[in-house]
């Protein structure tokens, strides 16, 4: 089975992030399957709306590490070209082409969003949860940085909120994330279909050439977000590979503090 499902419906097509295993981690197939995705999208004048969701009682946990294992706490051979700048970076550009859809983009959230799920949510025009979901940006606590979201959690939530959520990795519930602007609507466990149903009729009422021009005026208003995905990649990288990292990811797996909270080990 498909990790990555596009279902089309009408002017309407829902993409749904389906590895119920990992919760919806972001693996490499998945991140290169949604890129495409928004390639297609951008270039069909007769799609009007996307809806991005999760499968299986999540939406997404982040990025999905397993393949690059081997990799963590491990320097890079001098000279040798990194390839966990290229899947890092690949990310980053998901989360710019997510930006560019000229078509609404309604993210509906149904469990946790976490990591690059967060960082995905950020994209929407839309965004819905669930009471059930839970949203946080945990990556500094496994000694890693947020990297490739971060632009687009500053650009969502200003820069004292993206501070708040980006330097503590702390969690938020669903209506914490409405009150931080980066949900618009908390609907009841099990809501969510009929919450998608008002939303989409809600905005049919938009011209689709008048929403994709107004689109293209709000992100001309913010400016240009800056387009950090080689640095981003980078520094994510070279942190993966650090001691941090190591220490990190091993305490979480093993359910421990990690050595740099205080009692840790």
């Amino acid at each position: 089975m498909s990790n990555f499902l596009v279902v089309r419906q009408g002017d309407t097509e829902r993409w749904t992030l389906n590895d119920p295993a990992t919760r919806n981690a972001l693996s490499d197939g998945m991140v290169v399957a949604l890129f495409e995705a928004c390639l297609r999208a951008k270039a069909d004048a007769s799609l009007r709306t996307v809806v991005l969701t999760g499968g299986g009682g999540a939406f997404c946990a982040g990025g999905s590490l397993g393949h690059f294992a081997s990799a963590i706490g491990q320097p890079l051979a001098e000279g040798a070209h990194d390839p966990l700048v290229d899947a890092n970076r690949a990310f980053g550009d998901v989360l710019h082409a997510l930006t560019e859809l000229p078509q609404l983009l309604v993210v509906a959230v149904d469990g946790p969003a976490l990591g690059g799920g967060f960082g995905l949510a950020c994209c929407g025009d839309v965004v819905l949860a669930t009471q059930r979901s839970v949203f946080a940006t945990p990556e500094v606590t496994l000694g890693l940085p947020p990297a490739q979201i971060a632009p687009f959690v500053w650009r969502r939530l200003g820069d004292r909120a993206a501070r708040d959520c980006l330097l503590s990795g702390r969690h938020f519930s669903a209506s914490e994330a409405c009150d931080l602007g980066l949900v618009n609507d908390v609907v009841a466990d099990g809501e969510m279909e009929a919450a998608l149903a008002d939303t989409l009729a809600r905005h049919r009422l938009a011209a689709p050439g008048a929403l994709a021009a107004t689109k293209q005026l709000l992100r001309r208003l913010h400016g240009p977000l800056p387009d950090l995905r080689d640095e981003a990649a980078i520094a994510f990288a070279s942190a993966l590979r650090g001691p941090e990292a190591a220490a990190g990811l091993k305490a979480f797996v093993r359910k421990q503090p990690a050595p740099w909270v205080e009692g840790g080990a």
